[in-house]
């Protein structure tokens, strides 16, 4: 709605200060570049880096835009002459000289040029995203690609393997090396204001690595179509200090979420019905074990539902059981017609209390 609003604003002020004579055509042109503007800031921005890697990606960007807006404007200045020149005519030897001076040119010199600098800015772009050694292990992080949402493991933390899932914590100022691989299809990691993206194969682990400058939390997104619900394909990654980030995975080791799961008593009824029933896909630190679907013992800590479909509110998780094929439709958890609705809100109010 607001990209709308100021296409349209944009518009308007154009109509009114340029003068009748020129082209519509050239209005709605102008129009639609500045409705495109208003797509290049926020989570998902390239334009936006915190990360040198980013920032290197961003530069590589720019060069070749810029390079091809030189030879846009050449291109068009070329075409403009020769409405302009007056013709001339010329020996099949004139035209034989003129045509080879624009193979060589156009043909070979622009392209060996164009390919050449490339590769002297992207080259070594793409080697400092390598996990080449370092004289100190860098962080580890795990992330398996699912239709459609993300599960991610932090094999190193400290009293055992932590799971999550749609979210991640990393610590900032320092590399990260994310292994990602898929479980079904083939799906696209992607930090746009972190660098670049790794694509998630089935049976294979591709390693890239990253780091953000400082903290802050940043959008991630799926770069490869997956299938139908491929745009609801988000997550959140939210840098922190290593001193938040040790804690972070301290305070979601599986005993200490357990305890917070058996916690409530006021919850009990709504705790047996999803290990009589969720708990066959989802798994709760002391309740299951399932790896089917999301892990959902801090869900309640999370930003979003169903891989950025919903903003975890009060009241989203309840929402969403009732309503979770018609916010996104064909993902793989069945209907809860069978439940009541007094039964969901149970079970829903009790899950947003899974936070550590």
């Amino acid at each position: 709605m607001r990209e709308r609003y100021l296409y349209h604003v944009a518009l308007l002020c154009i109509q009114r200060a340029v003068p009748q004579r020129v082209n519509r055509f050239m209005l709605t042109l102008l129009g639609t570049l500045t409705l495109g503007l208003t797509g290049c800031a926020g989570d998902l921005s390239i334009l936006d880096p915190a990360g040198q890697a980013a920032r290197d990606v961003v530069l590589i960007w720019w060069i070749m835009l810029t390079f091809a807006t030189v030879v846009l404007i050449g291109v068009v200045a070329l075409w403009l002459y020769t409405f302009k020149r007056k013709y001339q005519e010329r020996t099949p030897q004139e035209e034989r000289k003129i045509a080879r001076r624009w193979i060589i040119g156009g043909g070979i010199l622009l392209p060996v040029l164009s390919v050449t600098a490339l590769l002297i800015f992207g080259v070594p772009t793409g080697k400092r995203m390598l996990p080449l050694p370092l004289s100190q292990p860098p962080e580890v992080i795990e992330v398996i690609g699912h239709q459609w949402w993300w599960e991610v493991r932090y094999p190193g933390a400290e009293g055992g393997e932590v799971i999550t899932a749609n979210q991640l914590i990393m610590p900032a100022g320092e590399p990260v090396d994310f292994h990602v691989t898929s479980a079904d299809v083939i799906h696209s990691f992607w930090i746009p204001r972190l660098g670049g993206k790794i694509d998630m194969l089935p049976g294979r682990t591709n390693v890239i690595r990253l780091e953000a400058d400082a903290p802050g939390v940043f959008g991630g997104q799926c770069a490869e179509f997956c299938g139908t619900q491929h745009a609801n394909m988000e997550f959140y990654v939210e840098a922190v200090e290593r001193e938040a980030y040790d804690a972070w995975l301290a305070e979601r080791q599986e005993e200490r979420l357990a305890e917070r799961a058996l916690a409530n008593d006021d919850f009990a009824q709504a705790r047996d019905e999803f290990a009589s029933t969720c708990a066959n896909c989802h798994s709760v630190a002391g309740l299951s074990a399932s790896t089917i679907g999301p892990d959902l013992s801090d869900i309640g800590a999370r930003y979003t539902l169903g891989a950025g479909t919903l903003p975890m509110e009060e009241g989203a998780i309840h929402y969403w059981l009732e309503n979770h094929q018609t916010l996104k439709p064909s993902n793989k958890m069945p209907s809860h017609n069978y439940m009541d609705t007094a039964t969901l809100e149970s079970l829903g109010a009790w899950l947003e209390t899974l936070t550590p």
